[in-house]
């Protein structure tokens, strides 16, 4: 999605050698770290790709971020944060962040091309990708049906019949909160059993508006202009089956993006950034904010709000130094 401003704010800037600050990551969390860092007086850049916005472009409507009456499309919200970390002296740059040393200080990053700039902190804020099942037909509906993340979308499934993808907690959690708006929930699951927690299973089976699927697997997401069902197949007797329905949920989990950092910062098992209460990773200096982090919420305003205080952590880190 392009999200460029009007023509006479440019949105991109041209990297320095140095910055006091820099931001990995273009989402809530790295924007939001970008305006406390740049208002705070520190010499701040932000590296978010030639498409900045993060996974919340891919959402349609927001209606459950604060200070919007009338609901805000990802982009817009997007937008609106740059403009405004822009406007407060963030250089915003459309290079990729290619390698780290924080074996040394200042900590010295590469990106596109080869080149290279230092910085006397960073917050790490690449956020967490939702893991898809690899349709054609679950991309071209993105969006517009499909959706991998129940508490951003389920409001707009009030009345309607929806189904939900996956077997695990995650799952079914997000069948149990559709529940709330939708009159019929399907979660289909392609083993005999689900990897849910026993309590979990139990408030499935115990929830009239769930039916839970086992066996079964998705084979095509069906519609027009928006999602209008599903083809499932049934991986024991290969049966086929078509369901109306209005929304599609994937929830298999999500992917930290973490790969550039699994030498440089400690990890947990799945991957996510470690850090202490204070946002601080293993790397004295090195920050991070957001899903990167964040195993449970998967909110624009908790990613937001990690990334304030891991820029104000920054902050009292570097005057800590320069002291």
């Amino acid at each position: 999605m392009d999200l460029k401003l009007n023509a006479e704010v440019p949105v991109f800037s041209q990297p320095d050698a140095h910055y006091e600050l820099v931001i990995i990551g273009s989402g809530p969390a790295g924007f939001t770290a970008a305006i406390y860092g740049a208002r705070g007086g520190l010499k701040t850049a932000l590296f978010g790709g030639i498409a900045p916005g993060g996974q919340l472009i891919m959402t349609m409507d927001i209606e459950n971020f604060p200070g919007f009456p009338e609901a805000v499309t990802g982009t817009d919200l997007m937008q609106a944060m740059m403009k405004q970390a822009r406007r407060l002296g963030t250089a915003v740059l459309s290079d990729e962040v290619t390698g780290v040393d924080f074996s040394r200080k200042p900590f010295k990053l590469t990106y596109s091309g080869g080149k290279t700039c230092t910085a006397d902190s960073v917050i790490v804020a690449t956020g967490a990708q939702a893991r898809w099942m690899g349709l054609p037909s679950e991309t071209k509906y993105a969006g517009k049906g499909v959706s991998g993340c129940a508490t951003c979308d389920g409001f707009f499934y009030r009345g309607k019949e929806v189904c939900v993808i996956g077997g695990g907690d995650t799952a079914a959690e997000d069948a149990l909160f559709l529940t709330k708006f939708a009159t019929k929930v399907y979660l289909v699951h392609r083993r005999d059993i689900l990897r849910a927690s026993f309590r979990m299973q139990e408030k499935l089976r115990n929830n009239p508006k769930i039916e839970i699927l086992y066996d079964t697997v998705l084979e095509e997401v069906l519609g027009a202009e928006k999602v209008t069902g599903v083809r499932l197949r049934n991986g024991k007797t290969g049966a086929g089956r078509e369901i109306a329905l209005s929304g599609v949920f994937i929830a298999i989990g999500h992917t930290p993006a973490t790969a550039l950092f699994k030498d440089a910062l400690k990890l947990d098992e799945d991957g996510y950034i470690v850090t202490d209460c204070r946002g601080e990773t293993s790397v004295r200096g090195v920050f991070a904010a957001g899903d990167v982090i964040d195993r449970t919420y998967k909110q624009a305003i908790v990613a937001a709000g990690a990334g304030c205080k891991a820029a104000m952590e920054a902050g009292r880190y570097l005057e800590e130094i320069n002291k």
